[in-house]
């Protein structure tokens, strides 16, 4: 049998293969290909042009959005679209890189004037953008001062990566990007961090280089002290700014804006507004809580991230009790993204190499730039005049015989002919020539010469400006100082960091740049606060290292704490209350008739204690709610005493977790908790009721609890006041029917927290008590001596009653009111109907007013205004004097 298969091919001989083959030292190849890469990612990648400040990729976003037509008067694109164009188009690399470049131009707390206008999640400081497909885009209004007259010849450009398209070299950049918009990358071998500035300052220290070439570097920081962030935030202190702005490389503190206020009425807490350069709130939350379970932070309760798109940053963190808000502060920066360092390099492409600059050098860099974008832009635009003014001439001189051109047109065989003849007939060259043929018939109209005549004229004084500009260096730095100024009017904003410089005496003030009205209110504060902050943390570091000597574990936390120091809490008869230095009970119980007056100075409770201890409110429903000492506001004790700059107590009430607050509950007093008499027995308290109720509550507290009842009430009753009452003091009753009632304290005994009280005084049907007070052993007795020219000294307990008609409107009569010694009025039993107090006249039936204390009383006007009280009167039941206003509170 004949086998018909084809013979099977050899197998492969890689010997029969010509080798070519080409030996490369290794270190030669290894050294020309990462100089390849370094030299591709440092021109083409990861640093900016100092002219324009934008990497390649933000260069290309730029111009092809500006050729893509997306103005900010345009509708959004979506943002997938504008990425695709760009990759497609100018940048052969990933889609990703693209958008995250474009992300970071529209992210208003990354750069300081953002040229992307983003529609959609961009992000955050914390959290990343939505995907391309879900955001949309335009060009924001500084893109276009970016883009501006890039048509005219102003920049360079070059092929694209397949030789199809060009591209610009460097955009125009009628705004110095590079110090406002800063920027960072990290190339190989080097990187760039660069700051944000303000528009307005890094063009008036353009301006000023451009006037004075040999400016100094104090002169041009004058005009820009230093960075200015997107979100704020405080610089403090500016030796690492000049450094920076001298040999390009520095480092500098930025903090945040805080402030510290009330949460709640009974708790303080620190509130930051505004964050250092690209600090998010989770990472500070974060690190905080990192703090507190380390145990490197200590008096913080809480910490919550309140920040949302129409109120701004802002972060709430809750101070414990007893600690010092500004110590905690001071550890807060120390140990907390709260406070952050920056380093700046400013690193950027000059002529294509990179070079390290200071602050003179990067604005002559744009300074330059600028002049040849309007040098180039005026050549452009002159060369266009002469093009059109050689048209338009060529254009009038065919109009002069304007038939003779139609016959010369009409009578040649074709167009390159009638060319020929309209050359040699007018005097005219090949392109006006041409110009004419093309012309068509209805700018042959009268209206089209005159139009043309003053074309004509208005093309030659354009022409003789441009020539203007390009034969002067100074016209030509003219016409780019107005464009720079017109850059900030259309997107100057104003500062938004604050300055601090550091003195000679490590004080730190407020930095005024050049052309400022002054310091802000803002920078005074920031300033106070840093102060505060920086005095807080040395007595911190300094508590802290006694602290540890002593023996002390928890050293840390002891020195964050306020010190427990003797104080006095005050609450006044207009519901302020506040704590001020222990002298100031002293001064009050000594005071006279003719010691000066301040506004909230009718004090109805006053007692001695200290910082760290508790004290309780009494209200009107009968219950006491126990609060701390150190939540209450500092008033000072100069001059006459005063509760202004108090909290309102009543907004004390509720603030507990086991009580809710009851609807019209009133403070009625405030009591030091616990209070021990010399034998170190606890004093009871004494409670007076509308009903003439009275009751001594034994002091007996629960020990879980920090609002409780201390009396029970009926519906239709309320305590009138409240004051500790020892055995030997007296207890006073007045009724609106003038009736008073004074009576031993150790006829009422005491009782626990749950009992009602018993009868205080007998009140004759349809009237209720007016007032109640409990008077010391010591203030009873009476003494009066009177001097010259009618003054007198007087001290002792008195009754002050005004009388008026019980039919008008509470608050429009005057009334009459008596001051009497308590001592006139007889001691009866308690539940008996007392004696008078006051003698009606006609036109009055009640008490409006009544009110028992030490002598001298202060009253006032719902207003504030001081309203004078008559001078003590020894008849027990006599008439009152009218009053100048109607009394609303009395102390």
């Amino acid at each position: 049998m004949v086998s018909h298969r084809k013979p099977a091919k050899p197998a492969f001989d890689p010997r029969t293969v010509k080798e070519n083959i080409v030996e490369t030292p290794l270190n030669e190849e290894m050294s020309k290909s990462f100089l390849e890469y370094a030299y591709s990612v440092i021109y083409a990648r990861a640093l900016p042009d100092a002219r324009d400040g934008l990497k390649p990729v933000q260069r290309r976003i730029i111009y092809q959005m500006g050729q893509m037509n997306l103005n900010p008067d345009r509708p959004y694109m979506k943002s997938a679209r504008v990425v695709g164009e760009v990759m497609g188009k100018l940048h052969p690399h990933g889609d990703s890189a693209i958008y995250e470049a474009m992300v970071r131009l529209a992210q208003p707390f990354a750069m300081r004037l953002p040229l992307v206008d983003g529609h959609g999640n961009f992000g955050s400081l914390d959290d990343g953008p939505a995907a391309s497909r879900y955001t949309e885009a335009r060009m924001a209004p500084a893109a276009l001062g970016m883009n501006a007259d890039i048509a005219e010849n102003t920049v360079d450009f070059t092929p694209n990566y397949d030789n199809k398209l060009q591209e610009p070299t460097v955009l125009p950049a009628a705004i110095p990007n590079l110090l406002v918009n800063g920027g960072s990358g990290i190339a190989v071998g080097m990187a760039t961090n660069m700051a944000t500035h303000n528009l307005g300052e890094v063009v008036a220290a353009a301006k000023h280089l451009m006037r004075h070439p040999d400016a100094t570097l104090e002169e041009l920081m004058r005009y820009v002290p230093g960075p200015d962030w997107p979100g704020g935030g405080v610089i403090v202190g500016r030796k690492g700014i000049r450094e920076a702005y001298e040999t390009g490389r520095g480092a500098l503190t930025t903090r945040s804006v805080t402030h510290i206020e009330n949460v709640t009425a009974r708790k303080k807490a620190i509130v930051v507004t505004e964050l250092p350069f690209m600090v998010g709130p989770e990472r500070v939350l974060e690190r905080i809580s990192e703090g507190v379970k380390n145990r490197k932070l200590d008096g913080i309760s809480g910490a919550i991230d309140l920040t949302d798109r129409h109120n701004g940053t802002r972060l709430v963190i809750e101070i414990k009790t007893g600690f010092d808000p500004n110590a905690v502060l001071a550890q807060l920066f120390k140990h907390t993204p709260l406070q952050d360092n920056f380093t700046i390099n400013n690193v950027a492409l000059v002529n294509g190499r990179p070079h390290t600059m200071g602050l003179k050098e990067m604005l002559q860099v744009w300074v330059d730039h600028r002049r040849v974008v309007i040098r180039r832009r005026s050549e452009f635009r002159r060369k266009k005049a002469l093009e059109r003014l050689h048209l338009v001439e060529g254009l009038l001189l065919a109009m002069v015989d304007i038939d003779e051109v139609i016959q010369v047109i009409r009578s040649s065989d074709d167009a390159e002919a009638a060319k020929t003849k309209l050359i040699a007939v007018f005097d005219l060259d090949e392109i006006q020539a041409q110009y004419i043929l093309d012309l068509r018939l209805r700018r042959l109209t009268k209206m089209s010469r005159i139009e043309l005549e003053a074309e004509r004229d208005d093309l030659k004084r354009r022409i003789e400006e441009l020539e203007r500009i390009l034969a002067s260096d100074e016209a030509l730095d003219g016409v780019v100082i107005d464009e720079m100024d017109d850059a900030v009017a259309k997107y100057g904003t104003p500062r938004r960091t604050v300055l601090l410089d550091e003195d000679e005496e490590g004080n730190l003030t407020p930095v005024v740049a050049h052309g400022d009205d002054g310091v802000s209110a803002n920078a005074m504060a920031a300033a106070r606060a840093a102060a505060t902050v920086s005095s807080a943390a040395a007595d911190v570091a300094a508590a802290a290292k006694a602290a540890k000597k002593a023996g002390d574990e928890n050293a840390t936390a002891s020195a964050l704490q306020i010190d427990d120091e003797p104080c006095a809490v005050m609450l006044s008869a207009t519901g302020l209350i506040a704590r001020t230095s222990e002298d100031a009970v002293e001064r009050w119980e000594n005071r006279s008739a003719s010691d000066g007056r301040a506004k909230d100075d009718q004090i109805v409770s006053m007692f001695r204690t200290s910082t760290r201890s508790s004290y309780g409110l009494v209200t009107s429903a009968g219950r006491l709610v126990l609060a701390h000492v150190v939540e209450l506001p500092k008033v000072s004790a100069d001059g006459p005493l005063s509760v202004t700059g108090g909290v309102k107590a009543e907004e004390l009430l509720g603030m507990t977790e086991n009580t809710d607050p009851i609807r019209g509950e009133r403070v009625i007093a405030a009591i030091d908790m616990p209070s021990t008499d010399d034998d170190g027995q606890l004093v009871p308290l004494a409670l007076g009721t509308r009903n003439g109720v009275v009751k001594r509550w034994n002091r007996e507290s629960p020990t879980t609890m920090d609002s409780w009842s201390v009396i029970d009430l009926k519906d239709d009753d309320e305590v009138l006041a409240a004051a500790e009452a020892r055995d030997e003091d007296r207890l006073v009753f007045v009724s609106t029917d003038s009736s008073l009632l004074t009576f031993e304290a150790k006829n009422v005994r005491p009782q626990g927290r749950t009992a009602g009280g018993m009868a205080g005084i007998r009140l004759a049907e349809g009237c209720s008590a007016a007032a109640f007070a409990v008077v010391p052993d010591g203030k009873v007795t009476w003494n009066y001596e009177e001097g010259e020219n009618g003054l007198f000294s007087a001290s002792g307990a008195v009754v002050l009653t005004v009388a008026g008609d019980s039919e008008a409107l509470p608050g429009t009569e005057n009334g009459a009111a008596k001051v009497t010694p308590l001592e006139m009025y007889p001691t009866k039993g308690r539940g008996t109907g007392g004696v008078r107090s006051q003698r009606f006249l006609k036109g009055q039936d009640t008490l409006i007013l009544a009110f028992v204390g030490a002598y001298p009383l202060h009253a006032s006007t719902q207003s504030g205004a001081p309203v004078e009280l008559p001078k003590p009167d020894m008849r027990r039941d006599g008439s009152g004097t009218d009053l100048s206003a109607p009394i609303a509170v009395v102390g």
